[in-house]
This record gives C-alpha cells, sequence and structure tokens, in this order.
C-alpha cells in the first residue's frame, strides 16, 4: 500500500487510447461528472502504475489505474461521492 490523504477525492480522466489500462472506468459504473474519495493505494512493483481503489457508483469496489484519474479536491467528508467541482459551480 502507498500512503495517501484521507480527504483525496479524484475524477476520471479516461485514456481514449486502443492501448488504455483495463478497466475503462466510463465503462464498468463510473461517472465522467463525479469525483470519487480514494480508499486506498496499491503498486505491484516500482516499475508499474499504481491503482486506486475506488467505489463506483453501484458501490462496487475497482482498482483503477492512475492514468486514468485527475486530482479532484481535498473534502473533509463521510461522503465517497461528490459532484464534481465543475457542477458544483453551475449550481
Amino acid at each position: 500500500m502507498i500512503a495517501f490523504h484521507p480527504h483525496l477525492f479524484v475524477r476520471i480522466e479516461e485514456l481514449n487510447t486502443p492501448r488504455a489500462p483495463q478497466p475503462r472506468p466510463l465503462e464498468n459504473g463510473f461517472t465522467a461528472d463525479r469525483l470519487y474519495r480514494v480508499l486506498g493505494v496499491a503498486n505491484a512493483s516500482e516499475s508499474s502504475d499504481a491503482f486506486f481503489i475506488l467505489a463506483n457508483d453501484r458501490d462496487e469496489m475497482w482498482f483503477i489505474c492512475q492514468r486514468h484519474l485527475q486530482f479532484g479536491a481535498l473534502k473533509n467528508t463521510a461522503a465517497h461521492h461528490l459532484p464534481s467541482l465543475h457542477a458544483q459551480a453551475a449550481d
């Protein structure tokens, strides 16, 4: 495991290339306009990608490659999903 901030939220910025890492989050229950709390981070070796543990919109646990993710926010909340900052600004 890798240390991470307990209030870290990420947003999905899925790579759309033929060699993009699997699974593709937007095809597996995640939404582009939401923020997801990071529940854990794993890295199998120093030379491989890190995988973030996130709960999707169906509350399924997934390991998602960091190359599909962007920083979303640091929020002190018990929520595991939040509207994106873009959606919050529109309100």
